[in-house]
């Protein structure tokens, strides 16, 4: 999965960016217990997502101050 741009995110509706946030959320967790039990095989995925987790919540925050 690529990397997102903060300016895509920036255009998606706040509902979008609930979904995709709780997508990566998950999709973390899960990293998380495969790590636990040795079958990652994305170690780099963290940092994405967590990047990506990042982005969100800084466009939801826009998207709120702007209201």
């Amino acid at each position: 999965m690529p990397l997102v741009k903060a300016k895509q995110l920036k255009e998606l509706s706040a509902e979008e960016l609930i979904q995709r946030l709780q997508r990566l959320r998950k999709e973390q967790f899960e990293l998380g217990q495969k790590k636990e039990i040795g079958q990652l095989d994305r170690p780099h995925r963290f940092g994405h997502i967590r990047r990506e987790i990042a982005q969100i919540m800084g466009a939801l925050g826009e998207k709120e101050a702007k209201k």
